[in-house]
């Protein structure tokens, strides 16, 4: 959204220097070492990102699953896919139809490899197979489906850099484009990384190097003008789910992409573009795990609160607001937590009493903590437990203080108990005001 709203405004000159100062900005921020930031993501932020791509994936895909054109955004699709269904089943034998079924067909050949896949051809991904099977049978029956397009000479394609373009970034709105890419870039890639580190047990994504080798990669597509890149979901899913390894399984994915199209584009351009929809969407279900919301069950119910809403965010708007509300959603959960305090006032003795407190006694708990010492009966001797309390603020020192004052001048007390250094604070300046 961000590159068609930034073509629009102000042409197709100005996206390769856009992304060139983009991917400055990300190898600055690789090179301070700030990617690791985001590795401060709660796992049900994580696994509802997961869910809510795989569920925009499918939305989208089966779409293209039936030769559709899938719309702009998630909502759109679910909403128009029951009439796409209509309209491709109220004409048997239409290129809908055999498209859906070609999709269908490579859905279920995806799930038989993987299910039953020999043991001396488990290096091949049930996602070649179920493609490269969908194409023969396309070719042997002459069935009339989209295929893959691709451009006659993609030498035309490049669109080099000039100075003049370099000269455009002195128009503050792109530089505000240029950080806007950045940052979005940066986070869909790191985010996505560290949901792809929960998916397998190699090697651990490096946040800054990635960083940094994307801010060089983009740099490299402003030069040329091409699409900014990013790390997504959809491709590491099916490399893992394809068995790969180590780093340069990603390295062979772009030196493949590279020799096909260059070298044999006519390979590409029979494929039909319903069975690769069909992998998405076999890819896009995968991510939907179920367990990952059984696993967060065990925490209780608002991690999987914020799981759904996450997800639901995602589908209804756009990948980053979803994933900034299941931030804003976590630290509420957070600042919920640590303000949370159980305060209890025990009889002990017919002019004695003990008020046990556990959580954090901050600011936000005055009041509740001023009901509790009002309903103490005037010349009772207090005792103060501390042993549950993680965290105990100024404010609500200073409201012991002030009732152990006035408890004192109506003949009761106050006296903290298993807290030995608040102990000695709250008595010294006691002391203090007593002198």
């Amino acid at each position: 959204m961000l590159v068609f709203e930034l073509v629009r405004t102000h042409g197709m000159a100005a996206l390769g220097p856009v992304l060139l100062l983009a991917g400055l900005f990300q190898l600055v921020a690789g090179t301070l070492r700030l990617g690791g930031w985001f590795r401060v993501t709660a796992p049900a932020v994580v696994y509802g990102m997961l869910a809510g791509i795989g569920i925009l994936i499918v939305l989208s895909q089966v779409h293209v699953m039936i030769d559709a054109a899938p719309k702009a955004s998630g909502l759109d699709n679910l909403l128009a896919f029951p009439g796409a269904v209509r309209d491709a089943l109220s004409l048997l034998g239409s290129n809908a139809m055999i498209a859906g079924a070609i999709g269908l067909g490579t859905i279920a050949s995806i799930w038989l490899w993987e299910r039953y896949r020999p043991a001396p051809l488990r290096f091949l991904p049930g996602a070649l197979v179920g493609v490269t099977l969908a194409t023969l049978t396309s070719l042997w029956l002459a069935l009339p489906v989209k295929r893959v397009e691709l451009p006659a000479n993609l030498a035309d394609a490049i669109d080099w850099i000039t100075p003049q373009g370099l000269a455009s970034l002195a128009d503050p709105q792109l530089l505000v484009a240029a950080l806007a890419l950045a940052f979005i870039a940066s986070a869909e890639t790191l985010l996505s990384a560290a949901a792809v580190d929960r998916m397998h047990d190699g090697p651990r994504a490096r946040f800054n190097r990635e960083l940094s080798a994307q801010g060089i990669g983009n740099m490299l597509c402003g030069a040329v003008g091409a699409l900014p890149m990013t790390g997504v979901i959809v491709r590491s899913s099916a490399n893992v789910q394809a068995g790969a390894r180590g780093r340069a399984s990603t390295i062979l994915h772009g030196a493949w992409l590279l020799a096909l199209v260059a070298l044999l584009p006519g390979v590409l351009q029979s494929i039909p573009v319903a069975s690769l929809g069909a992998v998405l969407v076999y890819t896009g279900c995968k991510l939907v795990d179920p367990k990952a919301m059984r696993s967060l069950d065990q925490y209780g119910r608002i991690p999987v609160f914020i799981y759904a809403a996450t997800a639901l965010c995602i589908v209804v708007t756009d990948l980053l607001t979803g994933v900034l509300v299941g931030f804003a959603l976590t630290l509420l959960k957070l600042v919920w937590s640590a303000s949370r305090l159980r305060a209890k006032l025990v009889p002990t003795g017919p002019d004695s009493a003990e008020l046990r407190m556990s959580g954090a006694a901050t600011f936000l708990r005055v009041p509740q903590l001023a009901k509790l010492l009002a309903s103490v009966e005037p010349g009772t001797r207090l005792h103060l437990s501390l042993a549950r309390v993680r965290y105990i603020d100024h404010a609500c020192m200073e409201l012991l203080e002030d009732w152990g004052r006035s408890a004192r001048a109506q003949g009761g007390s106050l006296e903290i108990v298993e807290g030995a250094a608040l102990k000695r604070r709250v008595e010294g300046r006691q002391r203090t005001a007593l002198a």
